[in-house]
């Protein structure tokens, strides 16, 4: 058994993990380069023939962006994904393919009609079982991983009964609208990802509590409130939590005059026809949800879909939006991708809105160096976008509770709950620092276990 690291094993993006039995192997994911990790050919730079099939861990574009190029080099395997993440998928590919590659409507129907053609979607727990041309059986199980809707960690039973798990990203615990992911009760290897692996993150209740201050003081002082955010994860965990707050204004007794009344009042704009997309799919697969986000549900309360949050479809809509904004100072609060600011409508709002002090920018997740958000989060006074040079008045925000990943915390607890094993951890998905961080705080719950810092070294034969 060998494992090759193809993306994500020096940095956090473009995940694609190989698993090789014999002369055969399964692919892993296969994301996207995203900022500075960008190579100048988005080309698959690895053989594809003997891959028989993709597994999807989910559906963040760092993890399945390059699927267009896979199929370019030859790639008709099966492509196993969960049900939610098989729903997401054509939506994600759909944006990925009219932004990267400038396909129109045809050429991107085309190719999800490929894409679905191998798409064979299984339920978490079941078995999906792949067989080899020697006749040998690998079997997977996709596992809830609390990431976002759908994602899932893999475990690959090889026809030798080793148990090889594959984490994909990990989601925090304790958060209020996915489940938290449960340990593995076997793994002889894990492959492990360590994006927030030398640091702790906010909790949830300290992320809201940060959030709701911020909007009160622009109730106060006036001028919108910038989140740009991912459209799988993070917008529908933003809309939740904002929909929590605006709930307790209404039961709460506050003065008329602290401001808080206006709250009822605040528009809350989801500027991005894709998140506005997925969230219907939150929705509509609800019974992924965590048991406080159902019961809200079952009381009449729409935790994604409430009256006062407006859905900007049309870009001359968004368009208007952002001029009146500019013009009239008013309070809102504007959620819309991309989440790294590397995109999408959220550079208009920059553009037109960071010169003016009464702006508010909440950066809530993972900015890859090189990327408008990157620079953004580290203080950055001036900044490019449009080819123009734009000045920072802003006020900048930086909360690290909204990030979808496990901290250091949760990955340690999360390889300590294994019952049995691991003998053997690879640790990717992140930078050195935070391989090599993760590993030591790992060796103390796991101190006979090897650990393998794939920055280091790219291919391991166990």
């Amino acid at each position: 058994m060998q494992i090759i690291h193809h993306g994500a094993y020096q940095g956090v993006t473009g995940s694609c993990h190989e698993l090789q039995w014999g002369e055969y192997g399964i692919l892993i994911d296969c994301g996207l380069f995203q900022g500075s990790e960008a190579p100048r050919s988005l080309n698959i730079d690895f053989p594809v023939e003997h891959i028989q099939a993709l597994v999807l861990t989910h559906c963040h574009i760092d993890h399945i962006g390059r699927i267009p190029w896979l199929l370019a080099a030859g790639f008709r395997g099966p492509i196993y994904a969960t049900e939610a993440t098989a729903a997401l998928l054509p939506l994600m590919l759909d944006d990925g393919l009219k932004i990267q590659l400038n396909l129109n409507k045809e050429q991107r129907s085309q190719f999800l009609s490929l894409i679905k053609s191998l798409l064979r979607s299984v339920p978490f727990d079941c078995q999906a079982p792949v067989t080899l041309p020697t006749g040998e059986r690998l079997a997977l199980y996709f596992r809830q991983a609390g990431h976002i809707l759908g994602s899932a960690y893999v475990e690959v039973v090889l026809p030798d009964d080793q148990v090889v798990v594959f984490s994909g990203d990990l989601g925090p615990s304790n958060t209020p609208l996915l489940v938290d992911p449960i340990s593995p009760k076997r793994a002889d290897v894990l492959v492990l990802e360590s994006t927030y692996g030398n640091r702790q993150h906010q909790r949830q209740t300290e992320r809201s509590e940060n959030l709701k201050h911020i909007i009160e003081q622009s109730l106060l002082d006036g001028g919108a409130i910038l989140i740009p955010a991912f459209s799988v994860g993070r917008t529908q965990e933003l809309l939740f939590d904002i929909e929590s707050l605006i709930a307790e204004t209404f039961s709460s007794n506050l003065q008329v005059n602290s401001g808080h009344m206006r709250w009822q009042e605040l528009p809350i704009i989801l500027d991005s026809p894709l998140a506005d997309k997925v969230t219907k799919q939150y929705e509509m697969f609800n019974r992924l949800w965590e048991k406080e986000a159902m019961g809200r549900q079952n009381t009449g309360r729409h935790p994604l879909s409430f009256e006062q949050c407006i859905t900007v479809d049309s870009h001359s809509q968004h368009l208007s939006i952002v001029n009146r904004l500019l013009s009239t100072k008013e309070p809102a609060v504007v959620v819309a991708a991309s989440g790294m600011c590397s995109g999408g409508r959220i550079l208009n709002y920059l553009e037109a809105l960071l010169p003016e002090s009464c702006t508010d920018v909440v950066m809530v997740g993972y900015q890859a160096s090189g990327t408008l958000g990157y620079a953004l989060s580290r203080g950055e006074k001036k900044v490019e976008i449009n080819g123009k040079t734009i000045e920072v008045k802003a006020k900048i925000h930086n909360l690290s509770g909204y990030s979808a990943h496990a901290d250091q915390s949760d990955l340690v607890q999360f390889v300590a709950n294994i019952e049995q094993g691991p003998n053997r951890i690879h640790l990717v998905h992140g930078d050195y620092r935070a391989q090599t961080e993760l590993a030591q705080a790992l060796q103390v719950v796991r101190p006979d276990c090897e650990m393998v810092i794939a920055a280091e070294q790219k291919t391991t034969i166990v």
